[in-house]
């Protein structure tokens, strides 16, 4: 593969040493171009094709499937994570007693969200990994966790706790914003019940672009509660749009209701092309071997390295503000994060040897 052919697909990376890519994702070249057809598009049809963007959105649909090993009906369009997790939330027929299951230093969504049930009787619980097994129940109806997590770079053994869970009759929900992009996920292997990323992470995507893939089987008792013009299945007729109760598809289209937001869509499907170009496996062999070079940076410098098998790199140092750390390297033009007492590198397919020269220099200099 030739990395610095994909290296100048990214033009932020011409003037800063970028390791950030779990706060965000650069978007590529072909990205920016994608958006700029669709406006230049609307402007010479004056829209009249509209209906022709949702073809194209299809066909993003199909792509995300070959992606993540699903189906195109099985994929629906969101503007983040919450929204695929609000969803799910609001349509599960709750009981008193029932409880929902998470990760301690989970990422806020996956703590927050389900506290808007306890006023149905529902409880939230927050275990370390070391205690989840023994803290599911027979009342845990819901597991809330991300496929990475955002903090530590923790990634849990999802094929082996889906198996689990799955054999209980317990629902599974993973947001895999901080891999999917980066990492491989096999929804045929793991079969979480939904699966929701917002893109403009490791998807390198533009904020407000992102999707779930929901199971078949859970589609067939999760109503939908947004409602809008397409939510009838023959919304396309728009010369005779439906007037009454619809009639709801029985894909994930189902869950979108109105219209989408069709730049930010094109652009994710140029990353989604690339990535696929490229191939997930290599990718994220890439991104592994990067992240271990920067974790053995990180030991030489003199840091407590989180031990994980992540993209995601978490290192503490002994009576260092890490916040601080984090604020100089920025003015040096090297980005990384500090989040929770840890400095978080977190290099992507577009870094390279060099990127991580530069942060060990400049970061030996501060300590």
């Amino acid at each position: 593969m030739d990395w610095a052919a994909v290296r100048r697909e990214f033009p932020a990376l011409e003037h800063w040493t970028y390791l950030n890519t779990a706060t965000f994702g650069q978007l590529p070249r072909r990205g920016t171009e994608a958006v700029a057809r669709h406006f230049a598009r609307r402007d010479e049809l004056a829209c009249w094709d509209f209906l022709a963007w949702y073809d194209d959105a299809d066909r993003l649909r199909a792509k995300i499937a070959r992606l993540i090993g699903g189906s195109h009906s099985d994929i629906a369009f969101v503007p983040n994570a919450s929204t695929a997790l609000s969803l799910l939330l609001a349509g599960l027929d709750w009981q008193s007693g029932d409880r929902v299951l998470t990760l301690e230093h989970e990422f806020p969504n996956n703590l927050y969200a389900p506290g808007v049930l306890e006023r149905f009787g529902v409880q939230m619980i927050a275990c370390a990994w070391e205690r989840f097994y023994e803290t599911v129940n027979a009342r845990t109806r819901l597991v809330v966790l991300s496929s990475v997590n955002y903090n530590t770079g923790f990634a849990p053994p999802l094929e082996e706790l889906a198996d689990f869970l799955r054999s209980r009759g317990i629902l599974l929900y993973i947001d895999g914003t901080q891999s999917l992009g980066a990492l491989r996920f096999d929804v045929r292997r793991i079969q979480p019940d939904m699966l929701a990323v917002h893109g403009y992470k490791w998807l390198l995507s533009p904020n407000g672009a992102g999707f779930f893939y929901i199971a078949p089987q859970l589609r067939e008792r999760l109503q939908p509660n947004v409602v809008g013009w397409r939510s009838h299945r023959d919304w396309r007729n728009v010369d005779n749009l439906h007037h009454g109760v619809p009639e709801l598809s029985d894909t994930a289209e189902r869950y979108e209701g109105g219209f989408l937001a069709f730049a930010l869509l094109y652009a994710m499907e140029a990353s989604v092309d690339l990535i696929l170009e490229i191939g997930p496996e290599a990718i994220e062999q890439r991104v592994l071997e990067l992240a271990a070079r920067a974790r053995a940076i990180l030991r030489e410098l003199g840091a407590s390295v989180a031990n994980n098998n992540s993209q995601i790199v978490a290192a503490r140092f002994e009576n260092r503000d890490v916040s601080a750390l984090a604020r100089a390297l920025k003015e040096q033009r090297v980005l990384v994060a500090a989040r929770r007492g840890n400095l978080r590198v977190s290099p992507h397919l577009y870094n390279n040897e060099q990127d991580l020269e530069v942060f060990r220099r400049e970061l030996r200099a501060l300590l």
